[in-house]
Protein backbone atom coordinates (compact mmCIF):
# COMPACT_ATOMS: atom_id res chain seq x y z
CA UNK A 1 0.00 0.00 0.00
CA UNK A 2 2.79 2.40 0.90
CA UNK A 3 4.57 1.72 -2.39
CA UNK A 4 1.39 2.28 -4.41
CA UNK A 5 0.65 5.55 -2.58
CA UNK A 6 4.21 6.75 -3.22
CA UNK A 7 3.98 5.93 -6.91
CA UNK A 8 0.64 7.72 -7.14
CA UNK A 9 2.12 10.77 -5.38
CA UNK A 10 5.11 10.80 -7.75
CA UNK A 11 2.76 10.49 -10.72
CA UNK A 12 0.71 13.47 -9.51
CA UNK A 13 3.83 15.54 -8.84
CA UNK A 14 5.18 14.65 -12.29
CA UNK A 15 1.91 15.72 -13.87
CA UNK A 16 1.96 19.04 -11.98
CA UNK A 17 5.54 19.72 -13.05
CA UNK A 18 4.71 18.84 -16.67
CA UNK A 19 1.70 21.15 -16.61
CA UNK A 20 3.82 23.96 -15.11
CA UNK A 21 6.48 23.63 -17.83
CA UNK A 22 3.78 23.47 -20.51
CA UNK A 23 2.17 26.63 -19.16
CA UNK A 24 5.51 28.44 -18.97
CA UNK A 25 6.33 27.46 -22.55
CA UNK A 26 2.89 28.57 -23.73
CA UNK A 27 3.22 31.85 -21.86
CA UNK A 28 6.72 32.47 -23.25
CA UNK A 29 6.10 31.49 -26.86
CA UNK A 30 2.48 32.46 -27.48
CA UNK A 31 0.44 34.28 -24.82
CA UNK A 32 2.99 36.95 -23.83
CA UNK A 33 3.98 37.84 -27.43
CA UNK A 34 0.30 38.15 -28.38
CA UNK A 35 -0.35 40.52 -25.47
CA UNK A 36 2.73 42.62 -26.25
CA UNK A 37 1.80 42.78 -29.93
CA UNK A 38 -1.73 44.00 -29.15
CA UNK A 39 -0.41 46.57 -26.67
CA UNK A 40 2.09 48.01 -29.15
CA UNK A 41 -0.43 48.14 -31.98
CA UNK A 42 -2.89 49.87 -29.65
CA UNK A 43 -0.27 52.63 -29.33
CA UNK A 44 -0.18 53.04 -33.10
CA UNK A 45 2.89 50.94 -33.95
CA UNK A 46 2.86 48.93 -37.12
CA UNK A 47 5.16 46.14 -38.09
CA UNK A 48 5.55 42.46 -38.86
CA UNK A 49 3.21 39.84 -37.43
CA UNK A 50 4.53 37.48 -34.79
CA UNK A 51 5.22 33.96 -36.07
CA UNK A 52 5.58 31.19 -33.49
CA UNK A 53 8.14 30.51 -32.13
CA UNK A 54 11.06 32.38 -33.74
CA UNK A 55 9.34 35.57 -34.90
CA UNK A 56 11.28 37.10 -37.80
CA UNK A 57 14.59 35.27 -37.21
CA UNK A 58 14.15 32.84 -40.12
CA UNK A 59 13.03 35.65 -42.42
CA UNK A 60 16.03 37.74 -41.38
CA UNK A 61 18.42 34.87 -42.12
CA UNK A 62 16.81 34.40 -45.53
CA UNK A 63 17.07 38.10 -46.36
CA UNK A 64 20.71 38.31 -45.22
CA UNK A 65 21.64 35.29 -47.35
CA UNK A 66 19.86 36.73 -50.38
CA UNK A 67 21.50 40.16 -49.99
CA UNK A 68 25.02 38.80 -49.54
CA UNK A 69 24.66 36.48 -52.51
CA UNK A 70 24.69 39.46 -54.86
CA UNK A 71 27.39 42.15 -55.16
CA UNK A 72 26.73 45.75 -54.18
CA UNK A 73 26.66 48.28 -57.02
CA UNK A 74 29.84 50.32 -57.32
CA UNK A 75 29.77 53.70 -55.57
CA UNK A 76 26.62 52.71 -53.71
CA UNK A 77 26.07 53.79 -50.11
CA UNK A 78 22.91 51.72 -49.63
CA UNK A 79 24.50 49.60 -46.92
CA UNK A 80 21.46 49.33 -44.62
CA UNK A 81 19.61 46.92 -46.93
CA UNK A 82 22.65 44.65 -46.90
CA UNK A 83 23.55 44.79 -43.21
CA UNK A 84 20.04 44.80 -41.70
CA UNK A 85 17.60 43.89 -44.48
CA UNK A 86 14.78 43.03 -42.05
CA UNK A 87 14.92 46.44 -40.36
CA UNK A 88 15.36 48.15 -43.73
CA UNK A 89 12.25 46.46 -45.13
CA UNK A 90 10.22 47.16 -41.97
CA UNK A 91 11.01 50.89 -42.14
CA UNK A 92 10.26 50.97 -45.83
CA UNK A 93 6.92 49.20 -45.42
CA UNK A 94 5.70 50.34 -41.99
CA UNK A 95 7.47 53.66 -41.39
CA UNK A 96 10.36 54.98 -39.31
CA UNK A 97 8.68 53.94 -36.07
CA UNK A 98 7.76 50.26 -36.42
CA UNK A 99 8.51 46.85 -34.93
CA UNK A 100 9.90 43.43 -35.77
CA UNK A 101 10.10 40.22 -33.74
CA UNK A 102 13.30 38.73 -32.32
CA UNK A 103 11.89 35.38 -31.33
CA UNK A 104 8.95 36.05 -28.96
CA UNK A 105 10.30 39.52 -28.09
CA UNK A 106 9.17 42.59 -30.06
CA UNK A 107 11.90 45.03 -31.10
CA UNK A 108 10.76 48.62 -31.63
CA UNK A 109 12.58 50.46 -34.42
CA UNK A 110 13.20 54.18 -33.99
CA UNK A 111 14.24 55.65 -37.33
CA UNK A 112 13.57 59.26 -36.39
CA UNK A 113 16.83 60.94 -35.20
CA UNK A 114 14.95 63.46 -33.04
CA UNK A 115 13.09 60.71 -31.23
CA UNK A 116 16.31 58.70 -30.75
CA UNK A 117 17.96 61.74 -29.22
CA UNK A 118 15.00 62.29 -26.89
CA UNK A 119 15.03 58.67 -25.72
CA UNK A 120 18.80 58.64 -25.16
CA UNK A 121 18.84 61.96 -23.31
CA UNK A 122 15.65 61.85 -21.22
CA UNK A 123 14.50 58.22 -21.06
CA UNK A 124 17.81 56.40 -20.73
CA UNK A 125 16.89 55.12 -17.26
CA UNK A 126 14.00 53.19 -18.82
CA UNK A 127 16.09 51.83 -21.70
CA UNK A 128 16.83 48.13 -21.24
CA UNK A 129 19.64 46.54 -23.23
CA UNK A 130 20.12 42.99 -24.37
CA UNK A 131 22.29 41.04 -21.96
CA UNK A 132 25.44 39.39 -23.26
CA UNK A 133 26.30 35.87 -22.05
CA UNK A 134 28.00 36.05 -18.64
CA UNK A 135 31.05 34.14 -19.89
CA UNK A 136 31.52 36.69 -22.70
CA UNK A 137 31.29 39.64 -20.28
CA UNK A 138 33.96 38.04 -18.06
CA UNK A 139 36.33 37.87 -21.03
CA UNK A 140 35.85 41.31 -22.61
CA UNK A 141 34.39 43.34 -19.74
CA UNK A 142 31.20 45.36 -19.55
CA UNK A 143 31.66 48.87 -20.90
CA UNK A 144 29.45 51.85 -21.61
CA UNK A 145 27.46 50.08 -24.32
CA UNK A 146 26.16 47.50 -21.84
CA UNK A 147 25.72 49.64 -18.72
CA UNK A 148 22.25 50.86 -17.72
CA UNK A 149 20.70 53.48 -15.48
CA UNK A 150 22.91 55.41 -13.08
CA UNK A 151 26.03 53.42 -13.95
CA UNK A 152 25.60 54.32 -17.63
CA UNK A 153 25.08 57.97 -16.68
CA UNK A 154 28.31 58.08 -14.65
CA UNK A 155 30.41 56.46 -17.39
CA UNK A 156 28.85 58.67 -20.05
CA UNK A 157 29.83 61.80 -18.09
CA UNK A 158 33.40 60.53 -17.87
CA UNK A 159 33.91 60.03 -21.61
CA UNK A 160 31.67 62.73 -23.08
CA UNK A 161 34.45 65.34 -22.88
CA UNK A 162 36.42 63.37 -25.48
CA UNK A 163 33.57 63.84 -27.98
CA UNK A 164 33.03 67.58 -27.64
CA UNK A 165 32.86 69.34 -31.00
CA UNK A 166 36.05 71.34 -30.46
CA UNK A 167 38.02 68.22 -29.59
CA UNK A 168 36.63 66.35 -32.59
CA UNK A 169 37.74 69.21 -34.84
CA UNK A 170 41.29 68.84 -33.54
CA UNK A 171 41.25 65.21 -34.65
CA UNK A 172 40.87 66.27 -38.29
CA UNK A 173 44.62 66.15 -39.05
CA UNK A 174 44.81 62.63 -37.60
CA UNK A 175 41.93 61.50 -39.84
CA UNK A 176 43.57 63.04 -42.90
CA UNK A 177 47.01 61.59 -42.15
CA UNK A 178 45.72 58.05 -41.62
CA UNK A 179 43.49 58.12 -44.70
CA UNK A 180 46.37 59.49 -46.83
CA UNK A 181 48.68 56.72 -45.62
CA UNK A 182 46.04 54.11 -46.47
CA UNK A 183 45.52 55.44 -49.99
CA UNK A 184 49.28 55.64 -50.56
CA UNK A 185 49.71 52.06 -49.38
CA UNK A 186 47.01 50.91 -51.80
CA UNK A 187 48.60 52.82 -54.66
CA UNK A 188 52.01 51.26 -53.92
CA UNK A 189 50.50 47.77 -53.78
CA UNK A 190 49.03 48.19 -57.27
CA UNK A 191 52.47 48.13 -58.85
CA UNK A 192 52.50 48.37 -62.63
CA UNK A 193 49.26 46.46 -63.12
CA UNK A 194 46.03 48.22 -64.01
CA UNK A 195 43.77 46.13 -61.78
CA UNK A 196 44.20 44.43 -58.41
CA UNK A 197 41.73 43.11 -55.86
CA UNK A 198 42.19 44.38 -52.30
CA UNK A 199 40.46 42.99 -49.21
CA UNK A 200 39.42 46.31 -47.68
CA UNK A 201 37.79 44.91 -44.52
CA UNK A 202 41.01 44.38 -42.48
CA UNK A 203 42.37 47.60 -43.96
CA UNK A 204 39.39 49.59 -42.70
CA UNK A 205 39.63 47.91 -39.30
CA UNK A 206 43.25 49.01 -39.06
CA UNK A 207 42.28 52.50 -40.26
CA UNK A 208 39.81 52.90 -37.39
CA UNK A 209 42.40 51.78 -34.86
CA UNK A 210 45.08 54.01 -36.41
CA UNK A 211 42.86 57.10 -36.27
CA UNK A 212 41.96 56.56 -32.62
CA UNK A 213 45.56 55.68 -31.75
CA UNK A 214 46.97 58.75 -33.43
CA UNK A 215 44.35 61.02 -31.85
CA UNK A 216 44.50 59.47 -28.37
CA UNK A 217 48.13 58.36 -28.03
CA UNK A 218 49.86 60.97 -30.19
CA UNK A 219 53.49 60.00 -30.64
CA UNK A 220 52.83 56.52 -29.17
CA UNK A 221 51.08 55.41 -32.36
CA UNK A 222 52.76 51.98 -32.44
CA UNK A 223 51.67 51.24 -28.86
CA UNK A 224 48.12 52.30 -29.68
CA UNK A 225 48.02 49.99 -32.69
CA UNK A 226 49.29 47.10 -30.56
CA UNK A 227 46.57 47.67 -27.95
CA UNK A 228 43.81 47.73 -30.57
CA UNK A 229 45.06 44.53 -32.21
CA UNK A 230 45.20 42.75 -28.85
CA UNK A 231 41.65 43.90 -28.09
CA UNK A 232 40.48 42.67 -31.51
CA UNK A 233 42.04 39.25 -30.92
CA UNK A 234 40.47 39.10 -27.46
CA UNK A 235 36.99 39.82 -28.84
CA UNK A 236 37.41 37.17 -31.55
CA UNK A 237 38.52 34.53 -29.04
CA UNK A 238 35.69 35.47 -26.65
CA UNK A 239 33.16 35.21 -29.48
CA UNK A 240 34.39 31.73 -30.42
CA UNK A 241 34.22 30.63 -26.79
CA UNK A 242 30.72 32.04 -26.34
CA UNK A 243 29.52 29.89 -29.24
CA UNK A 244 30.41 26.77 -27.24
CA UNK A 245 27.11 25.78 -25.60
CA UNK A 246 27.25 23.46 -22.60
CA UNK A 247 23.84 22.66 -21.02
CA UNK A 248 23.59 24.22 -17.57
CA UNK A 249 26.92 26.05 -17.86
CA UNK A 250 25.26 29.46 -17.42
CA UNK A 251 23.96 28.47 -13.99
CA UNK A 252 27.23 26.92 -12.90
CA UNK A 253 29.32 29.92 -14.01
CA UNK A 254 27.13 32.35 -12.07
CA UNK A 255 28.72 31.14 -8.83
CA UNK A 256 32.26 32.20 -9.89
Amino acid sequence: MATGALQELLFVLGGVVALWFTWRALEWGWLSPRRLGRALRAQGLRGTTYRFPDGDLNEEARLVTAERAKPMPLRSHGISARVQPLVHNAIKEHGKISMVWTGPTPSVILGDPKLVREVMSTQFRNLKKSLLPSRLIKLIGQGLLMHEGEKWEVHRKIIKHAFLLEKLKKMGPAFIACASELVSRWEDSMGTGTEKEIDVWPELQDLTGDVISRAAFGSSLTEGRRIFRIQSEQVQLATHMSNLHIPGYTYVSSYY
